[in-house]
């Protein structure tokens, strides 16, 4: 067993796409149309194409919008994408108009950075320092 996917609920696939390829990086791996509204829209790391695929999840249900609400609201990333270098996205990203509800800020082996995916989600950006205990 192996997760190959993993879903984030968002509020417009269409920004979403935008976001996370223009912005994060992804870039598209399947776009498929379901049904008349919505997509199964799925992008990976360029660095892993054959990797775990991020879904560009339509909110279709009133709890996935009430509990990534909840989440944002309490400053709780929904999902977390591992970087070499934190500072540097920061960095990088802050050059792109990407906002952030944390800076980087280091705790022990991790480093981590929060950011607004602008279509509802806080998503965490994280480092951990090699030879260190997994968390």
């Amino acid at each position: 067993m192996k997760a190959q996917w993993i879903s984030i609920p968002v509020d417009d696939q269409a920004r979403a796409l935008k976001f996370y390829t223009d912005r994060l990086g992804f870039i598209p791996k399947v776009d498929v149309p379901v049904g008349d509204e919505f997509r199964w829209l799925t992008v990976v790391s360029p660095e892993d194409p054959g990797g775990v695929e991020v879904v560009l999840e339509p909110k279709g249900h009133p709890a996935a919008d009430t509990f990534t609400k909840a989440l944002a609201a309490d400053g709780i990333p929904i999902n977390q994408f591992a970087v070499d270098d934190v500072q540097a996205e920061y960095d990088r990203l802050t050059k792109l108009g990407v906002t952030f509800t944390q800076e980087p800020t280091t705790m022990g082996p991790v480093t981590t950075a929060v950011l607004d995916d602008t279509v509802g989600n806080l998503i965490q950006l994280i480092h951990q320092e090699e030879g260190e205990p997994e968390l």
